[in-house]
C-alpha cells in the first residue's frame, strides 16, 4: 500500500469537468501532508485534453486509459478499470466528484474493493492523531457537520460536491508524468448500452456551479412574480438565478435553481442572497463563495454573519436600485 492520492479527473464528450480539477487543490495538499505523490486518473476516448489538463493542474502522475469501449461512462466498464487500477497500485485514498456517474461508480468501488466510502463532503483535512483522512459532511438533514475516518481499510474514498473547493491556476510548465494503461473488458461484461442522448431540458442546462456570479431567492422573496427583480439584476450582471430550498418548495421557481445541501454547491466569485435567512443547509452550498452579499429584513438572519457586504432593507427596494446602479455603470 503506497501513499499516493488518487482524483478521478472526469470527462463527457470530450468536455473535463471541473469537478476533477477542483479536487486536484485539496488532493496537492492531502497528497503532501501524507508524504506521497498526486495522481490523476483519466478515463475514456481521445484522453489527450484530459490528460493535459490534470497534469497541467498539478497532478504529479496521470494514469491514461483510453480505448473506445470507454468513450461513454458505463457502471460495469468504469468500475473493473478502476478496481484493475487499484488493486495494482493500491493507493491511500481516492477522491471522486459527487456528480450523476461519480455517485453511481464510488459506492460501486467501495463495495468491490471492501472499503468504506464518504458521500457528499464538504471538506477535507488530515487527521493529527491517526494519520487518516477526515471527511466532513452535513448529517441529520444539515443541522450537523460529522467528521467521518476510515481507519481499517484501505483506499479510503470519498466524493465532494462540484463547487466545494476552487481550481487552482494552470500551469502549462508543470512537469508530470503519464502512464497509458491498456486495461480490456469482455463486451459481454458491459450490460448497459447508450441507445439514445436526449437533449438536456431548459432547466438542466443551468450552470449553477460554473457560475461566477449568483443572485439568489429565498422565502423572503414573497411570492413567484418577485424574482422578476433577481431575474432583472441578474440580466444586468450576466449572472445566474439561484435560490433557497423555501423558495423551491412553495412552487416560486424550479429545482434546478436550487443551491444548497439537497441542490448544489456553488462557489461563485459574487453571490447575491435576497431573502435567504442563511439556514446551514443553505449556507453549506454556498459558503465558498469570494464574495457574499446579503440583502433581508431581518438585521438577526444568519446569513449576515458569513456575508461581506450586509444590506438590512427590503430586497423589492434595493434590488431594482441595484439594477439601475449596474446598468448605469456599464452604460
Amino acid at each position: 500500500m503506497d501513499k499516493n492520492l488518487w482524483v478521478y479527473i472526469e470527462s463527457a464528450d470530450g468536455n473535463v469537468k471541473n469537478v476533477g480539477l477542483e479536487l486536484l487543490t485539496p488532493g496537492r495538499e492531502l497528497a503532501d501532508r501524507q508524504g506521497g505523490k498526486l495522481v490523476a486518473v483519466a478515463i475514456g476516448h481521445n484522453n489527450e485534453e484530459t490528460v493535459r489538463a490534470a497534469g497541467e493542474y498539478g497532478a504529479d502522475i496521470v494514469l491514461d486509459i483510453d480505448a473506445a469501449e470507454y468513450e461513454r461512462y458505463t457502471t460495469d466498464a468504469y468500475t473493473h478499470v478502476f478496481y484493475s487500477l487499484v488493486k495494482e497500485y493500491e493507493p491511500s485514498a481516492i477522491l471522486i466528484g459527487a456528480t450523476l456517474n461519480g455517485r453511481d461508480l464510488a459506492p460501486r468501488l467501495a463495495c468491490r474493493l471492501k472499503t468504506g466510502l464518504t458521500a457528499d463532503c464538504t471538506a477535507l483535512a488530515i487527521d493529527e492523531e491517526s494519520g487518516n483522512i477526515a471527511w466532513t459532511r452535513p448529517a441529520f438533514g444539515g443541522n450537523l457537520m460529522a467528521t467521518i475516518l476510515c481507519p481499517e481499510h484501505r483506499p479510503q474514498i470519498g466524493t465532494v460536491r462540484p463547487g466545494v473547493f476552487k481550481k487552482g491556476g494552470r500551469d502549462h510548465t508543470h512537469p508530470y508524468e503519464v502512464i497509458k494503461k491498456d486495461i480490456v473488458i469482455a463486451p459481454s461484461s458491459i450490460r448497459t448500452r447508450t441507445v439514445s442522448v436526449l437533449q438536456e431540458t431548459a432547466g438542466a442546462l443551468i450552470d449553477l456551479e460554473g457560475a461566477e456570479i449568483i443572485v439568489a431567492g429565498g422565502r423572503g422573496v414573497g411570492k413567484p412574480e418577485s424574482f422578476t427583480v433577481l431575474y432583472d439584476l441578474a440580466d444586468a450582471l450576466g449572472a445566474t438565478v439561484g435560490a433557497s430550498r423555501a423558495a423551491v418548495d412553495a412552487g416560486w421557481i424550479p429545482h434546478p435553481h436550487q443551491v444548497g445541501q439537497t441542490g448544489k454547491v456553488v462557489g461563485p466569485k459574487l453571490y447575491i442572497a435576497c431573502g435567504i435567512s442563511g439556514a446551514i443547509q443553505h449556507m453549506v452550498g454556498m459558503s465558498s463563495s469570494d464574495i457574499v452579499v446579503a440583502i433581508n429584513k431581518d438585521p438577526q438572519a444568519p446569513i449576515f454573519k458569513i456575508a461581506d457586504y450586509s444590506i438590512v432593507g427590503d430586497l423589492l427596494e434595493i434590488v431594482p436600485m441595484l439594477t439601475d446602479a449596474v446598468k448605469t455603470a456599464r452604460s
